[in-house]
């Protein structure tokens, strides 16, 4: 008997209310994520790709259908047992970064653990090990507006495993980078899933990231048009004669 998937979606829909319309973002997605995979979730501009991973990362509320993440239904939970499904689940990495400004590197990785109340002794160090890991020991007293755009990144990947999520929920992380900067953090988040087993769902409009998951989904006006096992795929080419 196979394992249970660690995400598992069931005719999820998301409508919004425009006028006198009803856009429906998410149209009765079904799908499922298992423990370890690095997922992409492909898909032009209104394709539903966001709102998706809004309501996966309980940051948005479905109109009907169910979200299972790690045996616990989330559609139907109150504002704080949503915070707390996010605090101890979800590590969330955005296209704009969301640094806080008046705040160093350090800083930024450590305001998290603030909230969720970690002793205050553990807080310093575990940010600073999180910055060595992303490549950043040497910047951790800079502010944002001191450090380029992928190094902002990286700050903002080190904020997202301070809780030490299972799950990192990535909205278009390259999408503000220059292709090589780009590159490089996805380099990171494939490191992140292979050497520390770390489930990533990543929304882009990029074929390239597809290069660095395990397989990918294919969203259209809401709808689910197409699933891709890159690993399989892999193995293909390489028995290929």
């Amino acid at each position: 008997m196979s394992a249970e998937p660690l995400i598992r979606i069931e005719d999820l829909h998301r409508e919004f209310a425009m006028g006198d319309q009803v856009v429906h973002a998410v149209d009765g997605i079904t799908a499922s994520v298992d423990a370890g995979e690095f997922l992409a979730v492909m898909g032009p501009s209104g394709s539903g790709k966001s709102t998706l991973l809004y309501l996966l990362g309980g940051l948005d509320r479905a109109t009907s259908g169910e979200i299972w993440v790690a045996g616990q239904e989330i559609v139907g939970l109150d504002e704080n047992a949503l915070a707390d499904y996010r605090r101890s689940e979800i590590g969330f990495v955005f296209q704009s970064f969301f640094l806080i400004p008046t705040m160093t590197a350090l800083q930024n990785v450590i305001f998290p653990m603030v909230f969720a109340q970690v002793p205050v002794a553990e807080r310093e160090p575990r940010a600073l090990a999180l910055l060595e890991r992303v490549g950043l020991g040497d910047r951790v007293r800079h502010r944002p507006t001191e450090l380029s755009g992928g190094q902002q990144q990286r700050v903002a990947i080190a904020r997202a495993l301070a809780l030490n999520p299972r799950i990192i929920l990535a909205d278009e992380p390259t999408g503000n980078l220059d292709t090589k900067t780009g590159a490089e953090i996805m380099q990171l988040l494939m490191q992140l899933n292979q050497e520390e087993g770390r489930t990533i769902v990543a929304v882009t409009h990029d074929p390239s990231v597809t290069d660095y998951a395990t397989r990918s989904l294919h969203l259209l006006d809401g709808h689910l048009t197409d699933s891709v096992d890159h690993n399989l795929h892999r193995y293909s080419q390489k028995v290929e004669p």
